[in-house]
């Protein structure tokens, strides 16, 4: 089965602190904020903003060793950390770019929505971290 790439799920953003980043997009921008939820699996809490065709996912770092964490060391005051586009089989979206030379980081696990998500290098879409989320 082919699988296809359909919308943007949403677009992550690193921040330094989770409150203060959700009051800006809440009181500045006037838009809905989720409460935020933790996910030790991928190693960060996050906020979603909610926009009417998509999100914005506000991520930061939960526990040692985080990848956000990392990105926050180099970028202190945050920035922009993936783009997430959905698909409708995420087994076969990750097989079929691992042999046209994309490099999944790892194995479908659940991401915040409860669904699988896979994420692919950046090395390999122009410096951009790709999230695949099945939905």
């Amino acid at each position: 089965m082919k699988a296809t790439i359909g919308r943007l799920s949403h677009v992550a953003i690193a921040v330094p602190d989770l409150d203060a980043a959700a009051a800006r997009y809440r009181d500045g921008l006037g838009l809905p904020v989720s409460e935020p939820k933790t996910l030790p699996d991928h190693g960060v809490t996050v906020r979603f903003v909610e926009l009417p065709n998509t999100h914005i996912e506000l991520l930061y770092p939960h526990g040692e060793g985080s990848a956000v964490g990392s990105f926050l060391e180099k970028n202190k005051s945050g920035g922009l950390h993936h783009i997430c586009l959905e698909v409708d089989d995420i087994v076969a979206a990750r097989e079929e770019l691992k042999a046209a030379g994309a490099r999944p980081l790892g194995e479908p696990k659940p991401g915040a929505h409860g669904n699988l998500v896979v994420f692919l290098h950046p090395g390999d879409f122009s410096g951009t971290l790709i999230e695949l989320e099945q939905v």
